[in-house]
């Protein structure tokens, strides 16, 4: 620093700069001891004592203190040195310093302005190395072809379009477009904007284009979800005489992925045995995943056997192969053999084995990789819950989904489209309509795939008009419905009973929305009509179809026609389903059911014949319910329960209270021949009433109980069952394999879209606190801005961990915020 002080003496006044350089000097030296020096020294050189002593004499000639004191930094410094000092500054990450000293330099030359800027964005700093360059501009400063080359790749990690195209804009007016590098970094920055009108600009005005070039142009249009065009131009690159490199063979085979064009991607793979490219791990990888993505397992196990060096994307790739062809054992012994050979498995790898897992219906299994992968120390992204939520519904665990729910929140993935509606069908599929909508009102944007989610969770939970509400809100918000939202819509409509609407929905999809109905569609529409009891009619639309009529067309005719007695149609449907799908056991049931309701047993025990000589076995309905931490499950006349005497006493007890209230039971529902007494009591011991009750004698201070049923609920249950919430005051919901059906008050109802608060009366996990919450829905404000306020308190709380959790979670550290 001593040869800095005579550089600048001549310069700069005296004292005073000599006392600013001398103090800065001294400060980059801390530094850089710091920085250097990982173990105190035990021993003081006689050179460091007089270097220290000159140091304290220094400070206390200038009245200065020796620590914790900003130096001021030199002005009017000379370009060469004033790089010299930043440069120095930027060695020792003080960018504060480094801008300070940039500005004190009166005309800096290209080499500092591209350092630093290139220094901002090499440290995540993007948007300072932007105001940085716009600084230039304000002090009229030319930027050079080298600045414009680090502004342009800091644009590009900022991902603002408009900021690169203010690049380009200025490059053209500078006429520095002439530079091959300068447009390729423009093409790569505008790529990373996702900007495709910008890169092909920039691409055609390009008068000589390398390899880098076309590389740039190819990945741009694959990275914006244009694989067609990508492939287009690497087939150009080729008439062009242009060679493509490694870079260019592992940037374009994702586009044979995407297209599962294993056509294409065997002649690149050809292409890079030719060229010598398939020692690139990074080809290699893409290969690997190219061969995953088109399902050919074989080949990109021969890819990865014959890789000299693997990374985790290469095992990655390997393993998304075995759980996409449904070779789940395959994708775990892989998994496993990765482990063993010391490979760290990295957040891609755990979102694999997860999504492969619920893919293949491993639900238990899901849950336990989850659990691995938080004892690891990885923290679930936004895939990992996306993927992970629908077991909670598989499970139908709600206390899960919250836990998960409250994971969400505390790492801020609030924002993920994907995760945001997970959640909402989670809810629905849970039993939670509200909390579902509450879900779906909150999220900031919605596609036409959130959309389907809240219009379908409605339909389930048998809220038609609520159905058509969403559907209409759908096409003002200029959302395009697709065939999944019809199937939804359509839906709806038969659980309400909404013949006209759903009729006009139906003849409204290719006419107003260009949206062709296919089988799926046709056979909404019979159901439409079967559940209103237009059987008839039912018959009719089905036998008016353009193709043939699927196995839910006919199922829906067949269950009509056990509502309504109807014989004859239940006869010719049954037969129908007995061609189509001759190993469903429920045909046969719903057809042997409808024969003994009418009394036809010679009838009903051909059929029963029928399914036994084809070794067909009726599937045991059962029902069940959580309770704690634990499921308890019920079949009927179940009588393994701990409290299976208290079950049946509390029941017969119902059954009296229900008698005095107008309650008959329905004997049609029983199907042995026996006397009325007999089927009356037999109807007790339905496996729905015992879980019903179970939950009643359970219920630990809780205003609503959820039963899950592997087959339909029976006619006598339903009815039953209203009676019993209206005797015991609770909310019960049902769900059985159609629908859910909500009891509350003696009658079954559709769910109204009430604002509700997420702790609920007697539930596990509380995720707001009444006190801060509670009266919200009492203002007298818009629905819309009473969420926003609830999403505001929701996010405090988080914040400050005002939250109350479940005292044993069910998938232990997810509730950590470690």
């Amino acid at each position: 620093m001593l040869n800095v002080e005579g550089q600048v003496r001549n310069n700069f006044d005296g004292r005073s700069c000599r006392r600013s350089m001398t103090e800065y000097g001294n400060v980059l030296t801390n530094q850089r001891e710091n920085k250097t020096t990982s173990e105190p020294h035990t021993k003081t050189e006689p050179a460091d004592q007089r270097r220290n002593q000159r140091r304290r004499l220094t400070n206390q000639r200038n009245n200065l203190p020796s620590k914790k004191v900003a130096p001021s930094v030199p002005t009017n410094l000379p370009s060469h040195l004033g790089h010299r000092l930043l440069k120095a500054a930027l060695n020792v990450g003080d960018f504060r310093r480094a801008q300070q000293l940039f500005d004190n330099i009166p005309q800096p030359d290209p080499t500092t302005c591209s350092a630093l800027i290139s220094a901002f964005t090499t440290h995540g700093l993007p948007n300072e190395a932007i105001r940085l360059y716009a600084s230039l501009r304000a002090r009229r400063i030319k930027p050079h072809n080298s600045v414009f080359l680090a502004v342009a790749k800091a644009c590009g990690a900022s991902g603002d379009a408009l900021r690169v195209k203010e690049v380009h804009d200025d490059a053209i007016q500078c006429g520095m477009m002439y530079d091959v590098f300068l447009g390729n970094a423009l093409i790569h920055a505008y790529g990373k904007c996702k900007c495709m009108e910008g890169a092909r600009r920039v691409f055609d005005d390009l008068v000589v284009k390398d390899v880098v070039s076309w590389t740039s142009m190819s990945s741009c249009y694959v990275n914006c979800g244009l694989p067609k065009q990508g492939l287009a131009v690497f087939r150009e690159m080729g008439w062009n005489g242009v060679k493509p490199n490694s870079v260019t063979v592992s940037s374009i085979l994702p586009a044979c992925s995407e297209l599962k064009d294993l056509k294409s991607g065997r002649a690149i793979h050809g292409f890079a045995v030719r060229n010598g490219m398939v020692e690139n791990v990074y080809v290699c990888s893409a290969l690997v995943s190219m061969y995953a993505k088109c399902l050919s397992v074989k080949q990109a196990r021969l890819v990865f056997d014959l890789m000299p060096h693997r990374d985790v994307v290469s095992w990655n790739g390997v393993l998304t192969a075995y759980f996409t062809n449904k070779e789940y054992e395959k994708g775990l012994a892989l998994f496993s053999r990765m482990s063993r050979q010391g490979v760290k498995a990295d957040e891609a790898t755990w979102n694999a084995v997860i999504g492969g897992c619920m893919e293949n219906g491993q639900t238990e299994e899901a849950l336990e990789m989850l659990r691995k992968m938080l004892d690891m120390g990885f923290k679930p992204n936004q895939i990992t819950v996306s993927s992970f939520l629908p077991a909670c519904s598989i499970l139908e665990s709600l206390r899960m989904g919250k836990e998960v729910h409250c994971y969400v929140f505390r790492r801020w993935l609030i924002g993920d489209l994907t995760t945001m509606t997970a959640l909402v069908y989670m809810y629905a599929k849970c039993g939670d309509l509200n909390l579902s909508r509450n879900v779906f009102d909150m999220m900031c944007r919605k596609d036409v795939v959130a959309w389907n989610t809240m219009i379908i969770a409605n339909a389930m939970h048998g809220n038609g008009k609520e159905v058509l509400l969403l559907f209409e809100s759908m096409l003002q918000s200029g959302i395009k419905p697709n065939s999944v939202t019809f199937t939804g819509v359509l839906s709806g409509c038969s659980h309400s009973r909404l013949v006209e609407e759903g009729l006009q929905i139906f003849n409204s999809m290719g006419k107003d929305h260009l949206v062709e109905p296919d089988a799926n569609h046709y056979g909404c529409m019979v159901d439409v009509f079967s559940r209103a009891g237009r059987v008839e009619e039912a018959y009719e639309f089905i036998q008016r179809m353009p193709m043939e009529p699927t196995a839910s067309a006919w199922g829906a005719l067949l269950g009509a026609c056990r509502v309504y007695k109807n014989v004859e149609l239940a006869k010719i449907s049954a037969n129908k389903l007995f061609e189509i799908e001759p190993n469903n056991p429920g045909n046969y049931v719903s057809l042997f059911n409808i024969l003994v309701t009418a009394k036809l047993w010679s009838e009903a025990s051909e059929a029963r014949i029928l399914m036994k000589e084809r070794g067909i076995i009726k599937t045991p309905g059962c029902s069940w319910l959580q309770v704690g931490n634990r499921v308890h499950t019920f079949v009927v006349g179940d009588k393994n329960n701990m409290e299976s005497d208290k079950i049946y006493n509390f029941l017969d007890e119902l059954v009296e209270k229900m008698k005095l209230a107008g309650y008959k039971p329905d004997t049609d529902y029983v199907l042995q021949d026996v006397e009325q007494e007999e089927k009356a009591e037999s109807l007790c011991s339905h496996s729905e009433k015992l879980a019903v009750a179970f939950g009643i004698l359970n219920l630990n201070g809780q205003s609503s109980i959820r039963v899950f049923k592997n087959l339909r609920i029976c006619g006598d249950c339903h009815n039953a069952i209203k009676y019993i919430s209206k005797l015991v005051g609770v909310t019960i919901i049902v769900r059985d394999s159609l629908r859910f059906h909500h009891f509350r008050n003696g009658s079954g109802y559709i769910q109204a879209d009430s604002p509700h608060n997420y702790a609920k009366d007697g539930d596990d996990v509380y995720i707001l606190s009444d006190q801060f919450v509670g009266n919200l829905d009492t203002w007298h404000l818009p629905r819309l801005l009473r969420l926003l306020l609830r999403q505001v308190i929701i996010l405090i709380l988080v914040r400050f961990k005002f939250l109350i959790f479940l005292k044993k979670p069910v998938v232990p550290l997810l509730m950590s915020d470690s």
